[in-house]
């Protein structure tokens, strides 16, 4: 339950770009595109082990 937690709480910086992305029908910059693809590599290898 802890290691799901710990990946959710590394995401906190991926859900407000993706709820304006949504929502608000925000562009996207290449930096916050690097971050997300960041955030979601890192959610990978938490995963892999």
């Amino acid at each position: 339950m802890l290691a799901v937690a710990v990946v959710l709480a590394s995401l906190y910086p991926a859900i407000p770009t993706v709820l304006g992305l949504a929502v608000l029908n925000e562009r996207v910059t290449r930096w916050q595109v690097t971050g997300l693809v960041s955030a979601s590599a890192a959610v990978v290898l938490l995963t892999l082990g």
